[in-house]
């Protein structure tokens, strides 16, 4: 491992350390105590969700309690909004469109964050703690504005971060940061399970069999993840002599998962939000919608695996664009055999798509309720699955990826200096 690498991977590990230290510094005037009572009550539903993604530091409502979900809900909608107005995705393509394309995404980050800063602070004036202390220790309109702007700061430094660890460290800085609020509480997790074995309330033999699901889940979504399908691409053999000293990529990979881990995230928060908001209220009628959306009962867990299907397929056909690879292909004078070039070459791709999508949304799907069906059969007293361990592998792999690529680069670099 050559000295470049090794300090790409100290200066990633310094930005996460900075992301987890910001985590404990709470926004001004806040009653921690009680926040972190609200949220011990609330682990089962969106509110929970939302705390584990952000690394706890909801429950602390540290300046960094929004996370980086502002900036990934703009950068979602600019996708949608690309998709669906030409002119936008030209923007996308083109190198200063693309600086543009971002300084939108920015500006409609600090918009979103301040919306729900705002809607934060004053949220936490009606919440009291058990002894009916108040969340707020001073003056409402001065913590509001505190709130806002503490909020803000923490979510802009965490795009910082992000965009730091892209350009001077190793993998997605976006990504990283997720995968390190999710990780850093896997600690919490053991040391709990730990606690209920030794007073008891859980059989040790339960807990072996939990760790073998966990191990065979991570190696299944490894080997989906890493699953692709190749379609052959043939060259004309003017633009293979044009190329000869370049590597030309004789075949398409279409992945499995096209869609990643989007569709579970939009299906939770879709599914969640509604039985968090009404679940505050004593109407009789509002309480039984409440408990028929409950995160876990039957129907949810129904609606979660049918939700996760329909925004697979949505959000694939939105990040596969087989017109434009058609396009592209038949450009640099490559095509797909037996099929002819251009219109019938995107038909081709999209149908080999939509195949591939079906098996990739029943894994999402599979996956996203697998939790349930482990807290139901075998009492786990933990989060387990779903979107936080399709997340860290996920992230994972593609960290590992680019690792290995930098590696494959400084031997090849190392090579060209010796001149072989």
């Amino acid at each position: 491992m050559n000295k470049s690498l090794v300090n790409k991977i100290l200066i990633t590990l310094g930005f996460l350390l900075a992301y987890r230290i910001l985590a404990y510094v709470p926004v001004p005037g806040v009653n921690v105590d009680v926040i972190k009572d609200f949220f011990d009550s609330n682990s089962s539903n969106a509110l929970g969700m939302f705390n584990m993604f952000s690394g706890n530091a909801i429950s602390r409502l540290s300046i960094i309690s929004l996370g980086i979900m502002p900036y990934i809900t703009a950068s979602i909608i600019m996708e949608l909004l690309a998709a669906t107005f030409p002119e936008l995705g030209k923007m996308k393509k083109e190198r200063d469109g693309m600086t543009k394309y971002m300084q939108i995404i920015r500006y409609a980050t600090i918009a979103i964050t301040l919306i729900q800063a705002v809607g934060v602070a004053i949220g936490l004036q009606s919440l009291t703690g058990k002894g009916g202390e108040s969340a707020i220790m001073i003056d409402t309109t001065t913590f509001v504005t505190l709130a806002a702007f503490s909020m803000l700061t923490g979510t802009m430094l965490l795009m910082w971060i992000g965009e730091q660890i892209t350009q001077r460290g190793v993998g997605n800085g976006i990504s990283l940061i997720i995968f390190a609020g999710i990780v850093s509480s896997i600690p919490t997790a053991i040391g709990g399970t730990i606690n209920l074995v030794n007073t008891g309330e859980l059989n040790f033999l339960v807990v072996l069999a939990i760790l073998a699901i966990i191990i065979a889940t991570v190696g299944f979504i490894i080997y989906v993840e890493l699953g692709e399908r190749r379609v052959p691409v043939s060259y004309s053999r003017k633009v293979m002599m044009q190329n000869q000293k370049k590597r030309v990529m004789n075949y398409i990979p279409i992945k499995v998962n096209l869609s990643g881990v989007i569709p579970p995230i939009f299906a939770s928060a879709i599914l969640m939000f509604p039985s968090t908001i009404l679940q505050a209220s004593t109407n009789p009628i509002v309480q039984k919608i409440s408990d028929f959306l409950n995160p876990n009962s039957y129907t949810f867990n129904i609606m979660m695996f049918l939700f996760v299907i329909f925004f697979a397929y949505f959000y694939a056909s939105i990040v596969f664009n087989a017109k434009d690879i058609a396009e592209n292909l038949k450009r640099q004078g490559g095509f797909i055999p037996g099929v002819r070039p251009g219109e019938h070459t995107a038909e081709f791709l999209n149908e080999v798509a939509s195949r591939l999508t079906f098996w990739g949304a029943i894994y999402l799907a599979i996956i996203s309720t697998l939790p349930w069906v482990l807290v139901k059969s075998m009492g786990v007293p933990f989060y387990f699955g779903g979107t936080a361990v399709l997340i860290v592998v996920q992230v994972a792999l593609d960290t590992m990826r680019k690792i290995e690529a930098q590696i494959y680069m400084s031997k090849y670099e190392t090579l060209s200096a010796v001149g072989l």
